[in-house]
């Protein structure tokens, strides 16, 4: 797979890559993650898998979370943020200086006891991928976060892990770049991605996949 950089300003989005998945290959992709020891549940809508979320977050948790739409869009991001519930950790590293305090903001954000996020894809055989320009994110979700919760939205689900990539270099990364270069003024990139093929330890991830489309 090549993955385009700066010239995905010129890639169009391919938008079959947002048309959710239908009810048969939802439920395929269910009993695969079950089977790859992932913790799968399917929600109605944004409403539905927001409930579930914060209902699987002790209130005083400490909890990281990636950047995402699919989060924003659930409301999620602004309760664990402001609700005072949560030991939220992006507003503690906002306040850091990123050029003498990056040892802490890494450590910091390196293992939380919950980490929320979406991913880019997942396959109807179980596997999730997600896509980063930093890669703050991917450490958290492979091993460093005590538990994971992923909310991914019915247009991620997609037939195989080539399709999955398609989807990152096709959909994800064009969309991403046009809010990066509205928000810093530059492109995005996948520079680095990290594919789920299956979780040993048993509950720590869990994939509330909507019935809906949600984020991006």
């Amino acid at each position: 797979m090549t993955l385009t950089h700066n010239t995905v300003e010129l890639m169009p989005r391919n938008e079959a890559f947002a048309v959710p998945a239908d009810s048969a290959a939802i439920d395929r992709a269910v009993a695969a993650l079950k089977a790859n020891g992932f913790d799968a549940k399917v929600v109605s809508d944004a409403a539905s898998a927001r409930e579930l979320l914060l209902s699987l977050i002790p209130e005083g948790a400490e909890v990281g979370e990636g950047a995402s739409m699919t989060l924003d869009d659930i409301g999620v991001t602004e309760i664990i943020e402001t609700s005072g519930r949560y030991d939220a950790v992006r507003p503690r590293t906002r306040t850091m200086d990123r050029a003498t305090q990056v040892r802490e903001i890494r450590k910091l954000s390196a293992a939380p006891d919950v980490q929320i996020n979406s991913v880019q894809a997942v396959t109807e055989d179980g596997r999730m991928v997600v896509a980063s320009m930093t890669g703050s994110q991917l450490g958290p979700i492979a091993f460093g976060a005590g538990r994971v919760i992923l909310v991914v939205g019915a247009q991620k689900i997609v037939p195989d892990l080539e399709t999955a990539f398609r989807r990152v270099e096709e959909y994800s990364l064009p969309l991403e770049n046009v809010r990066a270069q509205a928000a810093y003024g530059r492109n995005s990139a996948v520079n680095k991605m990290l594919v789920l093929n299956a979780e040993v330890v048993p509950g720590r991830v869990t994939v509330i996949l909507v019935r809906d489309v949600v984020g991006a």
